[in-house]
């Protein structure tokens, strides 16, 4: 029985976003634009940075774009920003992926220089507006990355949906019973043939 189980865990369909869905799809704009746009501001925050010329682990830091930041945080937020615009490049599964662990990192990233303000292990030079700044990221990044993936009234022809339930809905079920009789209909004035017109009739 245990070893039923997992060959049964082991036959579940597989779901790649880009097998089920086009380019353009609404899941796939939806990640790549969220992925695109935070990561488009993460490089350019993390190039002022660097402009400025700021010490690199320097706890005080300085001003950029309303964030506090030195050049390891600028050196950081370019790293991740090159990554979420490489996602928005490939898109499909790998960027929604790619968002919603980049959004739990912030998340923590967060907490953890909440609990490091104003002390001397602050080596990104945060301060609370940095904190605030990254909690809202990574609620954004997963709210991007989850979109169409979790939830209770997700749609039988979503391709997630579709990966956790691979036997058809009751719809879908349905509608497989039924082609028969809608196919036996079809072809049931083709083996009459043309009405012939009766007497006194013309077609």
């Amino acid at each position: 029985m245990a070893t039923q189980a997992v060959r049964s865990r082991n036959d579940r369909p597989r779901m790649r976003l880009d097998d089920h869905l086009p380019v353009d799809h609404r899941l796939n704009l939806v990640y790549r634009i969220g992925a695109g746009l935070i990561g488009a501001f993460l490089v350019v925050f993390g190039i002022l940075g660097l402009v400025n010329h700021i010490g690199f682990f320097s706890i005080g830091g300085d001003t950029v774009a309303g964030l506090n930041s030195n050049g390891a945080l600028s050196v950081l937020s370019i790293c991740i920003g090159a990554v979420l615009l490489a996602g928005m490049v490939i898109g499909g599964n790998l960027a929604s992926t790619l968002n919603m662990v980049l959004g739990v990192l912030f998340l923590l990233n967060g907490f953890l220089f909440l609990g490091l303000l104003d002390t001397s292990s602050n080596f990104l030079a945060f301060k609370i507006q940095n904190v605030f700044f990254s909690f809202i990221v990574g609620l954004l990044l997963m709210t991007f990355g989850m979109y169409g993936r979790v939830g209770h009234a997700l749609p039988h022809d979503n391709p997630y949906w579709r990966a956790r339930h691979p036997e058809p809905s009751p719809q879908e079920q349905r509608a497989r019973l039924q082609e028969p009789v809608r196919q036996e209909q079809r072809e049931v004035p083709e083996r009459r043939g043309p009405r012939q017109p009766g007497p006194g009739q013309v077609l």
